[in-house]
């Protein structure tokens, strides 16, 4: 099969495209997927560099969630039939043809997604509902400022956001960016390189006479952190996904003292060893916003597999909205 191998833990310079590797073997409790389209996720560039939460052992193929359908099914594996159309999660393995999962990290998707829509949906979609329903509990009536909300998770916070009834501030460098969040939902743009990001949101908030937003959704990390913990309303959630800028954050204890303010972490991934029940029922729920048209998934590129180079450049510059995606060429 072909597929992408890391053999040096150097990014792109330890990895390259294998034509003919063996296809992986199937354990009792797994499923084997034909593979039609990988995500791609800033995870995929600390992985492969050794600068990701787990480290894998090498050589080992990357990518976190795939979709496609099932060719073979494992030993106790119920509820699950050859030839489904499914997306799944991994902890590796899905820049290739094939891919095995574990089945309970497998959901059939509906008849109305699409291949590539279901290849980037899970990781984003998941980490933007856990952040914002769980781990945040935003309410209808909030004011969400949304960090990075053209890039992979950003804008899938905005539309949950919306769909959940709150007013979204989203921040963007630049109009392209702010263009594509607005058209997902957002209420207000902020374009960070132009604008003074707390003030900017005071204003807005001023607007509804509220003295600050309620909940933050930041995987940036950075100085629009440090400019949210001086916006925000008394009582309120920060919840962190990430540090796409670089700079991890000291966070001032006695700013979270005066406000009543929440700082709260988010690794979507350990729910699935963690609580998988969880998982099944929040995607029961994005499916459902899904069909009723609540999210509309958003991917600037569409790649071969063998761009995978490509795909890591994007991420890295920036210059992806949404999710980008890599496609095997199968059809499912």
């Amino acid at each position: 099969m072909r597929a992408v191998l890391c053999e040096k833990l150097e990014g792109l310079a330890g990895m390259r495209l294998q034509d003919s590797l063996p296809s992986p073997t199937l354990e009792p409790g797994q499923v084997r997927i034909k593979v039609v389209a990988c995500g791609v996720n800033f995870a995929d560039t600390l992985i492969t560099r050794g600068q990701y939460q787990e480290k894998p052992t090498l050589p080992f193929v990357p990518g976190f969630e795939v979709s496609g359908c099932i060719t073979e099914i494992g030993a106790g594996v119920e509820g699950l039939s050859l030839g489904q159309r499914v997306l799944a999660i991994l902890d590796q393995g899905g820049y290739a043809d094939e891919a095995i999962a574990l089945a309970s990290d497998v959901f059939p998707i509906p008849d109305s997604m699409a291949y590539d829509i279901a290849a980037g949906f899970p990781i984003a979609y998941g980490t933007s509902h856990a952040a914002l329903v769980w781990r945040a509990q935003t309410q209808a009536d909030d004011i969400v400022l949304v960090h990075g909300a053209a890039g992979g998770v950003g804008l899938t916070a905005v539309e949950i956001a919306k769909a959940l009834g709150a007013k979204v501030i989203a921040t963007a460098g630049g109009a392209d960016k702010l263009a594509v969040a607005r058209d997902h939902g957002a209420d207000a743009l902020i374009d960070y390189r132009e604008e003074d990001i707390r003030e900017r949101v005071k204003e807005i908030c001023a607007q509804d006479n509220r003295e600050g937003v309620n909940v933050v959704y930041d995987p940036v990390g950075g100085d629009s952190f440090k400019a949210s913990l001086r916006c925000v309303a008394w009582d309120a959630r920060l919840v962190i996904i990430g540090f796409a800028a670089g700079d991890v954050p000291q966070i001032p204890a006695n700013i979270l003292l005066v406000k009543n303010i929440m700082a709260t972490g988010l690794y979507w991934g350990s729910y699935r060893k963690r609580a998988p029940d969880m998982l099944r029922s929040e995607f029961h729920d994005l499916f459902t916003w899904f069909e009723a048209g609540q999210l509309k998934p958003h991917i600037s590129h569409h790649l071969d597999l063998a761009d995978y180079e490509t795909a890591f450049d994007l991420l890295k510059t920036r210059k992806a909205t949404g999710k980008v995606v890599l496609m095997t060429g199968f059809e499912g």
